[in-house]
């Protein structure tokens, strides 16, 4: 596709409302695209929907219905569904000793179990319509890992095998699947966080969202034949 290509074409984006998810919708927003959001924040949900005249359905992604309902409002909203950005992410990290466990397994169910249920639900779309474009957001640390943060390095590699998988299962159909890998980035992600983690490695240019909406559009608007699977995108900084 090329870029004028989106205009009027429907995107679904989880974890909406702010970093990435935010930047992503802005910017096919400004290519003429239709956006149904979701995010856990509703007044921020609600506020970014008025701004890009969006479909909106707060909720935590966790809730197995969430995807169905997600799918639902693209289609009674706007007519068709055409692009989802599984995007909604949480961190959690620690050392043996000081990791809350119960926090892990709850990253666990937003970022592999909710992940997996928006992808499976929208392939399956994609392929009855014969066409579409799944776009997982992964991370560097889904290709590699750190100490203390193993469990979370493990959701994101548990992403980018979902997307290699599905990739060759849907290889040559219309269905196209892609993984995005930030590095560093200034995003809510590390909200909780005394300090961004950027100022104790010594980066101080992180990425910002809008580098990571950019590689999005990149991906989404190639030719049908072409595929991008991977984009992997590091402040100049970041040595990993």
């Amino acid at each position: 596709m090329q870029t004028s290509d989106l205009h009027g074409k429907v995107a679904v984006i989880t974890g909406a409302s702010s970093g990435i998810g935010r930047a992503v919708a802005q910017a096919l927003h400004g290519l003429g695209m239709r956006l149904v959001l979701n995010a856990r924040r509703p007044a921020l949900l609600e506020e970014l929907g008025r701004e890009l005249q969006a479909a909106v359905v707060p909720g935590d992604v966790t809730d197995p219905a969430i995807p169905g309902r997600l799918l639902d409002t693209a289609l009674q909203s706007f007519g068709r569904c055409d692009v989802v950005l599984n995007n909604a992410g949480v961190i959690t990290s620690g050392t043996v000793e000081d990791i809350d466990i119960e926090a892990v397994c709850a990253m666990v169910r937003v970022n592999v179990e909710a992940t997996f249920r928006v992808a499976y639900t929208f392939v399956r779309h994609f392929q009855s319509q014969g066409r579409g474009h799944l776009v997982n957001t992964s991370s560097v640390l889904g290709t590699k890992v750190r100490p203390f943060a193993g469990a979370y390095c493990g959701t994101k590699s548990a992403i980018e095998a979902l997307s290699e998988a599905l990739r060759l299962e849907l290889a040559g159909t219309a269905v196209a699947v892609t993984c995005v890998e930030p590095g560093l980035a200034l995003t809510d992600l590390h909200r909780d966080l005394p300090e961004h983690p950027a100022k104790g490695m010594g980066i101080n240019h992180p990425l910002r969202p809008e580098d990571v909406a950019r590689c999005v559009v990149f991906a989404l608007t190639q030719p049908e034949h072409v595929r991008i699977p991977r984009i992997m995108v590091l402040p100049g900084e970041h040595q990993i």
